[in-house]
């Protein structure tokens, strides 16, 4: 019974030892690892400390941007010519002749507006110029008897004046008489309305019957025509490429009615002065239409080419700091210290931006700096960008 039992206790003895000896040598390991670990971050640390713990970074060169750029900004288009008719005589309309659409030619008859209360005084202007006529006859008469009879002293030379005079001032009369009716005729002369010059009749906002007073108090002019032959582009341009713009340049219009065609159009005059309120100069543009392609009233958005100016200079976006002074750059000095520029942009061209003051070009700017970095701080360029932004000697 006894001699069973002893080699089972040795077996388990000898298992014992040998977890023993496993868990012995895992711990030796993970303090080996520990150690190694250690030292090699104290040798990092003792690295930083000799370094002076400077910070890696990547910089970027300004560039300049290509040799003209293009500038796009919405235009209005208008007619050459636009002319609100409206009436000069009050009454009924009539009858009118074109459409909205409608070519015509100058003084081609648009429409006519009835005058019932303009003909009476018409007809009563008529009655008074003839009774001033007759008045006059008789006045012209009666001094001519007048001055016949003074010859032969049968009457005062006082009566005779007085005859003379009364004469003077019936000729007055009918002269009065007759200026008024050719008032009233001139007037009667606006009951057809007529287009002003060749064109498209644009809009028509009366009908027949309809009352028509006098004058364009009303606000709506009973038609509108328009000259399309050619087209003005009326375009607000930001006062900071104002210096740019030149009369006979040209640009490309495009319009959303005709998204792949580019219409071209030439630079004729420009205002001369920035709006205070916008701050823009505005400018128009003319171009041709004689297919009547465009119609006026119309959107186009407007490209222009301008020459790049010198001064500005393209950075990545990621380059920009902003800070409670403005907005900032991060720049490597000759001694390897960080240099803080504030600057101002141009236009923003997604993953660029245009600065246009603040740097010179000859700047060595950090890409990605960290929201922490400060004036002065010392860093270190990493060789693989340092190689390819630093100046040639």
């Amino acid at each position: 019974m006894s001699n069973e039992i002893i080699p089972l206790r040795s077996t388990v003895s000898r298992r014992l030892r040998l977890v023993g000896l496993g868990f012995l040598i895992i711990a030796i390991s993970v303090a080996a690892l520990g150690i190694v670990s250690r030292y090699t971050h104290e040798k990092g640390l003792r690295k930083e400390v000799v370094e002076g713990n400077i910070t890696p970074v990547e910089v970027v060169k300004p560039q300049h941007g290509p040799t003209d750029q293009e500038l796009i900004l919405p235009g209005n288009v208008m007619a050459d010519y636009t002319a609100p008719i409206y009436a000069r005589v009050n009454g009924y309309l009539k009858i009118w002749y074109t459409d909205i659409g409608a070519i015509v030619k100058k003084g081609q008859l648009l429409g006519v507006i009835d005058t019932p209360e303009l003909d009476e005084q018409i007809m009563r202007a008529r009655a008074n110029v003839a009774t001033a006529e007759s008045n006059l006859e008789i006045a012209k008469i009666t001094a001519k008897r007048w001055q016949d009879l003074l010859a032969s002293d049968s009457v005062s030379h006082q009566a005779t004046d007085e005859k003379v005079a009364e004469a003077k001032s019936k000729s007055d009369i009918l002269n009065a008489a007759r200026a008024n009716l050719q008032s009233l005729l001139a007037q009667q002369a606006f009951n057809k309305v007529v287009a002003p010059f060749d064109g498209v009749v644009t809009e028509r906002n009366t009908d027949i019957g309809q009352l028509i007073d006098l004058g364009s108090h009303s606000g709506t002019p009973l038609f509108q025509v328009a000259d399309i032959h050619k087209l003005r582009i009326y375009v607000e341009v930001p006062q900071s490429y104002s210096a740019l713009i030149k009369e006979g340049m040209t640009a490309e219009l495009y319009f959303p009615e005709h998204p792949t065609t580019p219409f071209s159009a030439t630079l004729v005059s420009t205002s001369r002065g920035i709006h205070v309120t916008s701050r823009t100069l505005t400018v128009e543009l003319q171009m041709d239409n004689k297919n009547g392609e465009i119609l006026p009233g119309t959107y186009a958005e407007v490209h222009f080419h301008l020459p790049t100016r010198e001064s500005v200079f393209r950075l990545p976006s990621s380059t920009l700091l902003f800070r409670k002074e403005g907005l900032q750059v991060a720049t490597v000095g000759p001694d390897n210290k960080v240099v803080l520029k504030s600057i101002k942009l141009g236009r923003e061209l997604g993953k660029e931006v245009e600065v246009t003051a603040g740097i010179d070009g000859t700047e060595l700017v950090i890409d990605s700096p960290s929201d922490s970095i400060l004036q002065g701080d010392q860093v270190r360029i990493k060789p693989s960008k340092a190689a390819a932004v630093r100046p040639k000697s």
